[in-house]
């Protein structure tokens, strides 16, 4: 349903141009938006809205009907007489029902593509609805979500559907209080690349805007309508990985998730098992700031054991006595592949368990 601000604001613009006072009621006679006081027109507006005319000048006002699909909706009341007043008051009439009429559609294309989300639809539905409301069925698309602090009390979902215009193809809507959702239309010539610069340029807007905390993730290309909920569902995966496992990037990609993808659906019982398996009663978060350290920095120099000792200020036979006295204590020699991947995997998953555990999973 169209919003009183909206019809306010509308009936205010026409004012400006046409120099005449309206009012719009429903039709108990309840004023829903004005631009000048006619409260004392509303016993005449509940009248003329059970009568069978569709204008008509009473005591100096000219009442119009404003009707949504055959049924009565609203009597808009212009203020004076004449043919002027009249000719003016029929031209907003019919532009307040057009706006009603371009509001629904939004509206049942909004509950559509959030059905859609949600996989409320039989797939017979929704080739037939995507028909009925002028959605093309073949394009490329991709789902990108939207989370930012306080959900959406900043704004995020109005200042989004600004971002994208109201002309697009694309859709902005949201299935819960806390993240908004963009279900893109691509070209055939965009890749992921121009996502990624899509998904940082909402971003940035959104930021500059004032909306704190920004976290966006998309999944991967559909090429059906009927798709477009694995894309869903693969955005939501990437928001929840990402805050784990790439915890210092603002935008992540489903393809980007790696083997992180995996951990996640894993157990946490499984999860506990394997750390127990590997390392007895140690977590390998355990050790020292040092150690911990000359870890995650051999790992990101591949096993390098020369290039480590060099970013680490520290001569090769220190590194080399750190990964003894590791392998010593854990059994693990990270300058063996598989127990590096071993040990690796096992920092992932003790990261998945702690971050499961603030929800008392």
């Amino acid at each position: 349903m169209i919003s009183s601000q909206i019809l306010q604001s509308t009936i205010e613009g026409l004012k400006n141009i046409a120099r005449v006072e309206f009012c719009v009621m429903d039709t108990d006679g309840k004023e829903v938006a004005s631009t000048a006081d006619m409260g004392n027109c509303s016993k005449q507006a509940v009248e003329f809205a059970f009568s069978p005319a569709d204008s008509q000048e009473i005591q100096g006002y000219q009442y119009f009907k404003i009707f949504d699909e055959q049924q009565i909706e609203y009597v808009l009341v212009a203020g004076g007489s004449g043919e002027d007043v009249y000719t003016v008051g029929k031209m907003v009439a019919f532009q307040i029902q057009s706006l009603l009429v371009a509001y629904k559609e939004r509206f049942d294309k909004d509950n559509f593509i959030k059905n859609l989300l949600l996989d409320n639809l039989l797939l017979v539905d929704i080739y037939s609805r995507a028909k009925k409301l002028h959605i093309q069925t073949d394009v490329s698309r991709v789902v990108l979500i939207v989370e930012s602090e306080n959900g959406k009390d900043n704004n995020a979902l109005e200042l989004s559907r600004t971002h994208f215009g109201t002309n697009s193809k694309d859709f902005v809507t949201a299935v819960d209080e806390n993240n908004v959702i963009v279900v893109k239309d691509l070209s055939e010539s965009e890749s992921f690349k121009e996502i990624d610069k899509t998904a940082r340029a909402l971003e940035t807007y959104l930021l500059k805007e004032g909306v704190k905390n920004v976290h966006i993730a998309y999944g991967t290309v559909v090429r059906e309508i009927k798709e477009v909920s694995r894309s869903y569902k693969e955005a939501k995966m990437a928001l929840d990985v990402g805050k784990i496992f790439f915890d210092e990037r603002d935008v992540i990609a489903y393809s980007e998730l790696g083997i992180g993808r995996l951990i996640y659906q894993l157990p946490i019982p499984l999860c506990k098992m394997f750390i127990k398996e590997i390392f007895g009663g140690k977590s390998p978060d355990d050790f020292d700031e040092e150690t911990l350290t000359t870890i995650h920095k051999f790992f990101e120099n591949s096993l390098n054991v020369s290039e480590t000792s060099r970013q680490l200020f520290i001569h090769r036979n220190t590194l080399v006595y750190r990964l003894d006295k590791l392998q010593k204590s854990t059994g693990l020699d990270l300058r063996v592949f598989e127990d590096a991947i071993t040990f690796k995997i096992a920092l992932m998953v003790v990261k998945y368990m702690k971050y499961m555990e603030t929800f008392d999973y």
